[in-house]
């Protein structure tokens, strides 16, 4: 049976090796061919004898240089600036800036921490009869105890009438040998 199998991949690899040698004869030229390279390249056009004497008597005329791509201008167009950018340049003039002085944010916060004092506090101000208390919303949410088989058994052996329940699970319980 190992000999069968043998002969069988010795003939499949001369058949590859038969079929990579016919596939390489059949691709190589047999007379000269040009390659793609030579198709994709734009030959220059020969040029005459006459061309050459012109250029070398220098009668043919020089190829005018290129232009340049003209820029596009643009046209001052009279606008104003908006108003935060008027804002911000004189802030970036001013040396002696004072930030305190522009924004409000610190004027809104001096005020609001003065008023604070005057102001009543939250226990002052609440009262227990205006305080609503519900818990069923969260009822959902509790978690039921779950009994397990211990606590029954247990409860069940401490019960005075579960006399015949606490004899079988004596013997289901004890070691026979």
């Amino acid at each position: 049976m190992d000999e069968v199998k043998i002969i069988i991949w010795i003939v499949i690899g001369l058949v590859y090796l038969f079929s990579r040698r016919k596939k390489k004869q059949s691709q190589q030229p047999s007379g000269p061919v040009e390659s793609d390279q030579e198709y994709d390249t734009p030959t220059p056009k020969p040029v005459s004898f006459e061309e050459l004497l012109r250029e070398i008597q220098g009668m043919k005329k020089p190829a005018p240089p290129p232009q340049p791509a003209p820029v596009p201008t643009y046209e001052k167009k009279d606008w104003e600036p908006y108003p935060y950018e008027v804002e911000e340049r004189k802030q970036l003039e001013d040396a002696n800036y004072d930030y305190k002085k522009h924004d409000k944010i610190y004027e809104v916060y001096d005020n609001a921490t003065k008023q604070a004092f005057t102001r009543p506090s939250l226990e002052e101000t609440m009262k227990l009869q205006d305080t609503i208390v519900r818990f069923d919303p969260f009822k959902e949410y509790e978690n039921d105890r779950k009994v397990s088989l211990v606590e029954e058994y247990v409860k069940e052996l401490k019960d005075p009438k579960g006399f015949k329940k606490a004899f079988i699970m004596s013997e289901i319980l004890k070691r026979r040998f």
